[in-house]
């Protein structure tokens, strides 16, 4: 039996603590992250082969985190996902071929840069957008619709913009997704109602399983460009910095400009800065070159760094938010 007023309440302030403690820590051990796949780039490239099954844990985690309800709510108000999916696959792109322009990159160092702005929502935005208090639910589907997009917007959008054609197995992408994403939802949707008393008491250990699958990937996705890294210099992340800020700050806009409210801005925000850094790193290396993946491989990187950044500035906006709406519930009482 549910309870649909209390479903999000059991182990919400502890959840929430925890949240706020992962976050202000995120950025931190995404550095150590980094720094153990750049300076032991032989002992943990190993750890690249088993980068699905971290997704998959981040997003069962994730799943968890949902109900039914969540999703109902979706489905009743679609114009919030096409919003979030054209933002992705139209300021992304075009941010990718300006930067370009301006900083007359290098060819290969261009057309890694236009495609990591061609790559669909990145599969850790779900985790930051549940950080910064966005909608969770709503994050999940745009990731999910945008990656289903990716086999035809990705290789036409690079072709149009890089003039380059890049084939990517549709059936391939798809199985990813299913088993990556859509899969781990579900069995922690399962798991939330059968085991709905057991997954309260565990509800605030939940961030720090996504934080640690994140660094996972960081880790795995740094280990293989190591030496790439230290070739580029400061123009990529410069480059890669600006793509990733604008991204999130015309992201958050494009949704206000059509009167969405605060948590939905947020999640646009969130899915349109940050992208799958790893499909586009891949890709780059299989049907360009190395060099071409150094931009995604930076990407990755700084992307969840500065989306730890950004989503304590949203929980700090919050709880500012929330003492004035306290206050104002107080004066009342106070004046009489």
């Amino acid at each position: 039996m549910t309870k649909p007023v209390n479903t999000q309440q059991p182990g919400r302030s502890g959840e929430d603590r925890s949240a706020r403690i992962a976050v202000t820590v995120f950025p931190v051990i995404i550095i150590v992250a980094f720094l153990i796949g750049f300076l032991f780039p032989t002992q943990t490239a190993p750890l690249a082969q088993y980068t699905n099954i971290a997704l998959g844990i981040i997003m069962f985690a994730m799943g968890i985190t949902l109900t039914i309800p969540d999703f109902a709510l979706v489905i009743k108000r679609p114009l919030p996902i096409l919003l979030g999916v054209i933002a992705q696959y139209v300021i992304m792109p075009t941010l990718a071929v300006a930067l370009v322009f301006v900083f007359q990159l290098p060819p290969e160092l261009a057309v890694g840069v236009i495609l990591v702005g061609c790559a669909p929502g990145g599969t850790s935005s779900n985790v930051i957008t549940y950080l910064a208090k966005g909608d969770v639910a709503l994050s999940v589907t745009m990731t999910s619709v945008s990656t289903l997009l990716a086999p035809i917007f990705t290789p036409l959008l690079t072709l149009w913009l890089a003039g380059t054609l890049l084939p990517v197995d549709a059936g391939s992408m798809a199985m990813s997704i299913v088993q990556m994403v859509l899969l781990p939802i579900v069995a922690g949707l399962l798991v939330r109602w059968l085991l709905r008393t057991w997954v309260d008491k565990v509800l605030p250990l939940l961030p720090w399983v996504s934080v640690l699958g994140i660094s996972y990937v960081v880790v795995a996705v740094v280990s293989g460009s190591a030496d790439r890294i230290v070739e580029a210099g400061l123009l990529v992340l410069a480059v890669v910095i600006l793509h990733n800020g604008l991204g999130y700050l015309l992201g958050y806009f494009a949704a206000r400009v059509f009167n969405y409210p605060e948590r939905v801005a947020r999640t646009t925000s969130v899915e349109v800065g940050m992208q799958n850094s790893g499909l586009a790193a891949t890709l780059a290396a299989a049907h360009f070159s190395p060099v071409a993946a150094l931009p995604a491989a930076v990407f990755s990187v700084w992307h969840n760094i500065s989306g730890g950044l950004l989503a304590l500035f949203f929980r700090y906006r919050s709880a500012r938010q929330e003492r004035r709406d306290l206050e104002i519930q107080e004066t009342p009482s106070n004046v009489s």
